[in-house]
């Protein structure tokens, strides 16, 4: 497990600066736009940072990092992503279908499903290409000229990318990103924006506090799992299956595997 960063080393690429960053409305906005040039963003509503969408009270809930919607009611998610954990594509098809879920009232009729953006920022190639984005739509296996046009969009970014068209704003902030490097105006307000939040003692005080939870929860996980490999020794021991003690402990998937067969 990664090690938790102390205030003054977050950096854009960590969850918590970035969602703070984007707080400014303007810079949020910007990035929008240098995202999809090709797209009129007159103004943006407040961002809702770490919005939580839970459709049900005993499913499984999703937070987001930012949540934005545009003067065409587009909704856009951007989420940042500083490691790869092999499952980005699955993940975007889960939040997109949860944006949905939120969007629409029961009963209301499927025509009003706004149209919406998925969008991950990675410091990583996600698939390899070099591409500075890569953007994908529903489109007919058939005939890929024939796009489905039900108003969604999953969009990667990789701030190693050095391949493909891009705006010139959005290759700085990239840049920035990857190297943290400088190399323009975007980039340069971006920077004083990371600034200014370090310098935000709620924030800060926030994130502290968000920590201390993070490492009580994991001190509580791990005495949790303590215990249980306490219990599943002592199954084996009165099952006298003592090879099976010495592989499970060096051996995980053996070990989730004798969990489920003593239901623990």
């Amino acid at each position: 497990m990664e090690k938790a960063k102390a205030w003054e080393e977050l950096e854009l690429k960590d969850d918590f600066m970035f969602a703070k960053v984007m707080r400014n409305q303007i810079l949020c906005k910007e990035l929008l736009q240098a995202i999809f040039p090709y797209m009129k963003i007159i103004h943006i509503e407040y961002p809702e940072e770490q919005k939580s969408i839970n459709i049900t009270s005993d499913g499984k809930s999703v937070r987001l990092d930012v949540y934005v919607q545009d003067d065409a009611e587009i909704v856009y998610n951007i989420e940042i992503q500083s490691v790869d954990t092999g499952e980005l594509p699955k993940r975007s098809r889960y939040y997109q279908g949860m944006i949905d879920l939120n969007l629409i009232e029961k009963g209301e009729h499927y025509r009003n499903l706004k149209e919406s953006f998925v969008i991950f920022i990675c410091t990583f190639d996600l698939f390899g290409k070099g591409r500075y984005l890569y953007t994908f739509r529903n489109l007919c296996v058939e005939d890929d000229a024939i796009e489905l046009n039900d108003g969604t969009a999953k969009v990667f970014l990789n701030a190693k990318g050095r391949r493909g068209s891009a705006d010139p704003a959005l290759k700085e902030f990239l840049s920035y990103l990857d190297s943290g490097q400088i190399k323009g105006d975007f980039a340069k307000r971006i920077e004083k924006e990371v600034k200014r939040v370090r310098e935000n003692k709620e924030w800060r005080r926030e994130y502290m506090t968000l920590l201390m939870r993070d490492r009580e929860n994991l001190e509580k996980g791990r005495k949790e799992g303590e215990e249980k490999m306490l219990t599943l020794i002592e199954c084996l021991i009165k099952d006298n299956r003592i090879d099976d003690i010495a592989k499970m402990k060096t051996d995980k998937t053996y070990r989730q595997k004798l969990y489920q067969e003593y239901s623990l």
